[in-house]
C-alpha cells in the first residue's frame, strides 16, 4: 500500500506539473505579443491548462490508488469545476474596479468635453490616461477611429469592455454622436455618480455575502478531506464501492455531491446584471 500510494502520488503531481509547466511556456510566448487583449486571452488559457493539468493529476492518483473508473471521473470533474466554484472574489473585485474605471473614464470625457473638445478628440486625449482596468479597452477605441466611424467602433469598445454600466456611457455617447445627446458633460457626470453608487453597492453585497462564501469553502473542504482519509487510512470501510453497483451507487453519491457543492456556489455569488448592448457584435452597432 506505502509503496503504491506513493507512486500514484508522484504520478499524479508530475502530469499535473508538467501540463503547468507547458502553460508557463506558452504564456512566457504570449507576454511577448504587443496586443494586451492577446497577453490577457493567453493568461486565461493558462487558467484553463493549469485546471485540466489539475484534473489529469487527480484522476491519476485516484485510478492509482482505487482501480474505480467511477471514482477517476469524479475526482477528474472534481479538481477540474471545485476551483471555480470555491473562488470567483478574485473576479467580482475585478468588476467592481472596471464599474469605477467606467466612471472615472466618464469624469475625464465630461472634464475634456468642457475644454470646447470634440467627441473623438477627447476620447483619443483620455486613451493614455483612462484607468488601467479599461484602458486596453479604450486604447483599442482609439485605433478603431482611425478606420472605423464613431459609432461601429462604440459598438465595438461596448463589447470589449462587457459592463452594464459601459454600455449606458456608450448609449450616451452613441447619442451624443448623433447629435441627440445634448448637455452631454452633464449626462456623463451623472452616469459616473451612477457607476460609483453601482460599485458600492457591489461591495455592499460582496460582504453579506462572505459568510456563505465561507461556510461552503468549510462544507467541501470537510467533505474531501474525509473523503481522502477513510480512502487512505480505512480502504476497507469502501470496498463495497469495488463492485459493479458499488460503481453505480458511487456515481449517484457522486452527482448528489456535484449538485450540492454547485447549490452552495449559486448561492454564494449573485445574479449578474443583464446588458441591453449585449447583442451587439463588433462590427454591429448600439
Amino acid at each position: 500500500m506505502g509503496p503504491v500510494t506513493a507512486l500514484a502520488t508522484l504520478l499524479g503531481a508530475g502530469l499535473g506539473l508538467g501540463v503547468v509547466l507547458i502553460a508557463n511556456g506558452l504564456r512566457r510566448r504570449d507576454a511577448l505579443a504587443p496586443s494586451h487583449r492577446r497577453v490577457l486571452s493567453g493568461l486565461h488559457r493558462d487558467r484553463l491548462i493549469g485546471r485540466l493539468g489539475a484534473a489529469l493529476g487527480c484522476a491519476v492518483l485516484v485510478g492509482a490508488l482505487t482501480r474505480w473508473p467511477v471514482a477517476v471521473v469524479l475526482a477528474a470533474a472534481g479538481a477540474y469545476a471545485l476551483p471555480g466554484m470555491l473562488s470567483g472574489t478574485r473576479q467580482r473585485a475585478r468588476q467592481v474596479a472596471r464599474t469605477e474605471a467606467i466612471a472615472g473614464w466618464a469624469e475625464m470625457l465630461r472634464d475634456t468635453l468642457s475644454a470646447a473638445a470634440g467627441l473623438e478628440q477627447a476620447i483619443t486625449a483620455t486613451a493614455p490616461v483612462a484607468p488601467l482596468p479599461i484602458r486596453a479597452e479604450v486604447l483599442a477605441l482609439v485605433q478603431r477611429l482611425e478606420t472605423q466611424r464613431l459609432v461601429p467602433a462604440l459598438g465595438a469598445f461596448a463589447v470589449d469592455v462587457a459592463d452594464p454600466t459601459g454600455d449606458l456611457v456608450v448609449a450616451a455617447l452613441v447619442l451624443a454622436a448623433g447629435h441627440e445627446a445634448r448637455r452631454l458633460s452633464d449626462l456623463l457626470g451623472s452616469l459616473a455618480a451612477a457607476a460609483r453608487d453601482q460599485a458600492a453597492m457591489q461591495l455592499r453585497v460582496e460582504a453579506g455575502r462572505a459568510r456563505t462564501r465561507t461556510s461552503s469553502r468549510v462544507v467541501v473542504g470537510a467533505t474531501l478531506v474525509f473523503a481522502a482519509g477513510l480512502l487512505l487510512l480505512n480502504r476497507s470501510y469502501l470496498s463495497p464501492f469495488g463492485t459493479p453497483l458499488g460503481q453505480a451507487m458511487l456515481g449517484v453519491i457522486g452527482l448528489l455531491f456535484a449538485g450540492a457543492f454547485w447549490w452552495l456556489s449559486r448561492l454564494a455569488r449573485p445574479a449578474a446584471p443583464e446588458r441591453f448592448l449585449a447583442a451587439q457584435t463588433h462590427t454591429g452597432t448600439p
